[in-house]
């Protein structure tokens, strides 16, 4: 039996299938007589799931790495939230209702507000609030967490996974993740990531797949059940050729990034926050390509200070030893909300107000992550880069509010550096004023993930257009092409940062474009490296005029 899915990380498993068996947290409506004892349930219970969940945390930490822990102190922030305890709260006191349904009841509500939102991101708080529900009613039931039951290595099979089940799982008895339900950006898919090991998402299997002898195709997104001999010795082959490459790449650490004709390329890493920056010493990258400096106002309940930003922006400056960290400025808008932001609902976020269109409205909010960018730039080597530029207007008015806060710096003898300062080519506009706009900064980045959108007129979040969405469409390497002519045509580089810099069956196409840099996720660094060093980029250009 084969059925088809989504890969989340590519690879082979072959290995027995185990389903994954929740604990059954079944709440039923209660009538009770003493509210006061029932609020004191529901703190004590909501006291000791923060204390699991520090637990949690620390477990996380040694296993999965700073950045995918995190999520475990964002649970506890969630059960500190006023809107949750206050809901479960006056729950409890106005219907007289028990703590379970109360919670329950509360966790279903606020869950379907995030199902509801139009970012992939806070889509995802969904499954952390259920998470953290379904965690204080295991308290307040004194019930323990479901689990999986295995011997030896085995393919999980799951209706879905919480990032508390996931920590939880003992991970040398876990060869890939499979799951009925959740997204590229779920938790379990990051753990996948992180474990080096094949996910699929969207298969359904059936119940009757326990034990029996399972293949994760996590290239071609397929869960094979009850393999024929023939076919399982093929993936076996397979398999055995992946760990080689994988084998392979390590060797490549310490090399630098030159074709066999002697072109060197920067090859820099895409990271969303100061955590990151492990995995991109790890994976020895030359330098950040692309730090999304919104993780800073996404995390926080109010717009992050000066000092809050700056010393973030130290630290990675700090930690990259002189290597360029460029830094893109707030990227937020209707389809990635923030609540004390106050932005409206829009029919269509991805061409609303956003980014520098929020900027250079919102002057207070701009100077003051200018300011924290350039008092950090004394620390280390920081380029700033500017995102949904559409007009050389827009970058003369960003100079502007940039020598403003040169001018206070000055005045308040803060030592800073002149950066390079960017912008990020992600819309058609942008493409076609390139040359214009190659006059005004020190180089251009490609978005290629907005880019593709904006061209092809597809809304990259609208599942029902998977199948007419094209990253390699001629007329998006046409504008990457172009930007990249444009650019050296006025003496600055270009580079790539969008998901489009780390398709290894692009990169050839890239160098022959002229690309002099490509920022990609840590783990791509390699694998692209890779492509880089075995190509002879003449070569290649002359088999394309042939």
């Amino acid at each position: 039996m084969m059925i088809e899915g989504k890969s989340v990380y590519s690879g082979v498993a072959i290995g027995r299938l185990a389903i994954y068996h929740k604990a059954d947290n079944q709440v039923k409506r209660e009538k009770i007589s003493d509210v006061e004892a029932e609020l004191a349930r529901f703190e004590e219970a909501r006291n000791t799931a923060k204390e699991q969940l520090a637990g949690l945390y620390e477990k996380a930490l040694k296993e999965v790495g700073e950045v995918n822990a995190a999520i475990f102190e964002v649970h506890q922030m969630m059960l500190d939230d006023l809107d949750y305890v206050e809901s479960v709260i006056n729950m409890i006191q106005s219907q007289e209702v028990n703590a379970e349904y109360a919670v329950a009841t509360t966790g279903d509500t606020l869950s379907e507000v995030f199902a509801s939102m139009d970012d992939d991101y806070m889509r995802e708080r969904a499954a952390d609030v259920k998470d953290i529900s379904n965690r204080v009613i295991a308290v307040l039931q004194g019930k323990g967490a479901g689990g999986l039951n295995a011997d030896e290595p085995v393919i999980l099979l799951a209706d879905d996974l919480a990032p508390s089940e996931t920590v939880q799982l003992d991970k040398s008895k876990v060869l890939s993740f499979v799951t009925r339900h959740g997204s590229t950006n779920s938790h379990t898919a990051i753990l996948a990531r992180t474990m080096n090991i094949p996910a699929l998402i969207g298969i359904d299997y059936p119940e009757d797949a326990e034990g029996k002898m399972g293949i994760v195709d996590g290239y071609e997104g397929k869960l094979i059940i009850d393999p024929p001999v023939s076919v399982l010795e093929t993936y076996q082959k397979r398999k055995e050729a992946d760990e080689e490459k994988k084998r392979l790449l390590l060797e490549l650490k310490g090399k630098e990034n030159v074709t066999i004709d002697g072109t060197k390329i920067n090859l820099y890493a895409n990271i969303g926050s100061v955590a990151d920056v492990a995995s991109v010493l790890a994976n020895d990258a030359g330098g950040i390509g692309l730090f999304r400096s919104e993780f800073l106002y996404l995390e926080s309940s109010d717009y992050p200070t000066e000092e809050e930003q700056f010393a973030a922006y130290r630290k990675v400056a700090e930690s990259m030893a002189g290597k360029k960290v460029i830094i893109r400025t707030l990227d937020i808008g209707a389809d990635k909300q923030v609540d004390y932001f106050h932005l409206d609902k829009e029919d269509n976020p991805a061409m609303g107000y956003r980014a520098i269109r929020i900027c250079l409205d919102r002057r207070d909010v701009f100077k003051t992550q200018l300011r924290a960018l350039y008092r950090a730039s004394y620390y280390g080597t920081i380029s700033i880069m500017f995102p949904m530029i559409i007009s050389v207007n827009e970058v003369k008015e960003i100079k502007k509010v940039i020598a403003e806060v040169k001018a206070e710096l000055d005045e308040e003898k803060i030592p800073y550096k002149d950066v390079e300062i960017g912008i990020m080519i992600e819309t058609p506009a942008a493409v076609m004023m390139s040359e214009e706009l190659a006059q005004e900064v020190d180089f251009f980045s490609v978005g290629t993930n907005d880019l593709t959108q904006y061209t092809l007129a597809i809304d990259r979040q609208n599942t029902k257009l998977e199948a007419f969405y094209d990253a390699h469409h001629p007329a998006v390497l046409k504008m990457i092409e172009m930007t990249i002519a444009n650019a050296h045509k006025a003496g600055i580089w270009a580079g790539i940062c969008g998901e489009l810099g780390a398709d290894t069956q692009l990169t050839k196409e890239f160098l022959a474009m002229g690309v002099d840099e490509l920022s990609v996720s840590p783990a791509k660094i390699l694998p692209v490296r890779k492509v880089i060093l075995e190509t002879d980029v003449e070569a290649y250009r002359r088999r394309k005029q042939e």
